[in-house]
Formats: structure tokens, sequence, C-alpha cells
């Protein structure tokens, strides 16, 4: 969740205008507002930090509305003595964020934003251990693989953006090498936002080295394998959640001043990933729900597969909706799914979870990409 604000943010800070144009910046700010009131909340005290409601093991046994689920659920945290420097820092980064976008908006709300984007920060960076060792089960789902380096950069340089405060850069400067900021990451995601950090400090500060790392990387993304028309096949699990994030990346970059050399290369490369996902490809069908031509119809999502009501008593949802052949009967507007094989080949199959799996960070390095696409179309 945190990374999916971190990024969401980002892009609405950097393609406002497209936002506006659309009518959906208000929108756009009542859905990170959702998610910053929740870090807020769940950070009680200076060095403690709630992430994470349930079981992962026993919520993937259950299927049902989340409505539906009537016990009670284990809260998990972190704190000194149990660290979670990835997940921690990752939430100061998305208030950080956040408090850049309030800053007109609502002055003290974004003040609130930034005081606990601080007290996070100081936190992780204080305290340093993966959130994986401290928390029960999460290794099984939300291992971060990449360790949680990028996540004290990136943190340090939202901070930076939110305050334009020396200190900030001048650490971010200093650990940028010993903390792997130079290295070539393989993915933009919510794992590694390694490629982030070098984007904002080519920003800040205009200088070669930083420029040079952003060139890399995205030559990198351009020459990951493809699909035969072209999707960036990162891995199987969400391949379209990888090649939105590589466009995402290739608009923020190409907003550099003074331009890369390639920023032109690098908007049409994003422009064809989206493309890609929209409907220009093997199929000729759209991988987003509730949009364009033949676009999923059966995403693996409990919720939106449940029984529609109207009246009470509500009927029950288990696993017989998981099972149905029919298209879920809520329509999961605007979701990506996790999309095709190597091949371009794609089953629109509720208990493929690897192909139709839908998730927030799948979107937000997607709703990004489309808007700094658009914000390029406008004359950006």
């Amino acid at each position: 969740m945190a990374y999916t604000i971190t990024t969401l943010a980002w892009g609405m800070i950097e393609y406002q205008e497209a936002y506006q144009a659309a009518n959906e910046f208000e929108k756009a700010l009542e859905l990170v507002k959702w998610a910053t009131d929740y870090f807020i909340a769940a950070h009680p005290t200076k060095n403690e930090l709630y992430v994470q409601v349930a079981d992962g093991g026993a919520d993937h046994g259950r299927w049902e509305r989340p409505e539906d689920r009537k016990s009670s659920r284990r809260l998990y945290k972190i704190d000194q003595n149990n660290p979670g420097s990835d997940v921690a820092a990752e939430t100061a980064a998305a208030l950080a964020a956040a408090s850049i976008l309030f800053k007109t908006e609502d002055p003290s709300y974004s003040a609130l934003c930034l005081r606990h984007a601080k007290q996070i920060y100081e936190f992780a960076d204080q305290y340093r251990g993966a959130y994986h060792n401290s928390v029960e089960g999460a290794a099984t789902f939300y291992k971060s693989w990449s360790g949680y380096n990028d996540e004290l950069l990136w943190g340090l340089a939202w901070l930076y953006k939110a305050t334009a405060d020396d200190q900030y850069l001048g650490t971010l400067r200093q650990r940028y090498s010993s903390l792997g900021g130079g290295n070539t990451p393989a993915e933009f995601s919510w794992d590694n936002k390694m490629a982030g950090v070098q984007v904002l400090m080519a920003d800040f500060t205009g200088e070669s080295q930083y420029r040079d790392h952003v060139s890399k990387f995205l030559d990198f993304a351009r020459g990951v394998r493809t699909t035969p028309l072209g999707l960036s096949w990162k891995a199987k699990w969400g391949p379209n959640r990888y090649a939105a994030n590589y466009a995402a990346i290739a608009t923020f970059a190409a907003k550099l001043e003074p331009a890369l050399s390639k920023k032109n290369q690098y908007l049409a490369y994003a422009k064809k990933q989206i493309n890609y996902l929209l409907g220009d490809n093997e199929r000729s069908a759209s991988y987003v729900v509730g949009f364009g031509k033949n676009p999923p119809q059966k995403p693996h999502h409990r919720a939106s597969s449940c029984p529609s009501w109207r009246a009470l008593p509500v009927q029950t949802c288990g696993f017989n909706s998981l099972n149905s052949g029919s298209a879920n009967p809520h329509v999961l507007f605007g979701a990506l799914v996790g999309g095709p094989d190597t091949s371009g080949n794609y089953v629109d199959d509720r208990k493929d979870y690897i192909a139709n799996e839908v998730a927030t960070d799948y979107n937000a390095g997607f709703q990004s990409a489309v808007a700094g696409l658009q914000f390029f179309a406008m004359g950006g």
C-alpha cells in the first residue's frame, strides 16, 4: 500500500495538469488521503508502526467479501525490538509525497503527514532490519528480496523533495553509492525502488552520474525480453505490472531537464507498453477490467466475484464463486490483471491467480505512466 501511494502521488505531482484535464485530480487526492489516514493511525508512537492486518495464510484460505469476516483479525507491528526498515521507510516516503500534494490543498494535513514521515523515517534508519524477519508469516507473501537499502534512499529522497532540507540531500549523497544507488536494478516495483531514487537524484542535482544511471536502467528495461508484439516480459507473475512500471519510470525520466538524449525513445517505449496493455497486443484485447475491447471478466478478486445483492439477507460468498465459470458479478473497473505468458497467450480464468491477480501496486505505475503520456500529449 505504501509503495502504491508513493508512486501514485509521484505521478500526481509531476502530471497534475493531466489529472486536472481529466477532472480526476480531486478524486485522486481522496484516494491518497484514504491511505495516508490509515498510515497515520497505524503510527501511534514514534517507534511503533502497525504494518499488517490479519494472517496471510488464513486470509488466503477464505473466499469472501471483506465485510463478511466477523471474527477479529490479528494486528502486526514493528518497533525498536522488531524493526522493519523497508516498510517503515516506504511509509515515510508515501507520507512525504502526500505532504507535497496537500501543501496548498490542506496545509495542516500536509504538516501532519510530514511530521509522521520524519518520525517514521528516523525509526526506520535508527533501528534497521527487514520487516519479514519481524512479522510472523510475512516472508511467505511479502519478503523484501532486494533488502531495505533502496527504501532508506527512497525515503530520504522524498523527504528532501518535500522539505528542500539540504540535510536530507547531503545524507542521500553520502549513502547513495554504499547502499547500491549506482547499480542497475532489474525492476521498479513494490520491492525495489532504486530506479526511482536514480530519477529523483537526477532531478535534484542535474549531475551526469545520476542521469547516466537513469539511462542505464531504461536501456536495460528496453532490452528485457518481450512477447511477440512487444510487452517487456520481466517475470511470470505480473508481467503487466513490471512493464507498466518501466513505462512510468520512462515518463518520469522524460521530464528531466536538460532532456536526456534518448527522451523521445523513452517516451515511445512507454507508449508502446501502455498501448499493449490497452489492446495493441497478440489478442487485440484489453488487460484493464471494464475498459476497451474484450477486457478480462474474471479477475482473481474475492469481493468482485461474490454474488451481487440488493436486499438482505445477503447471499453467502465462498469458494463456489472462485470456481464459477461466469463473469464476476461486480465489474472491477480499471484493475490491471497480471498478464500473458512469453508468447502473449492469456486465459481469462479466475482460478489462474498468476495471470489474473489484481493488486494496487499493479495499478500504481500503470496509472502514473498513463498520466505521464497524457501530460506529454498535452504538450508538457
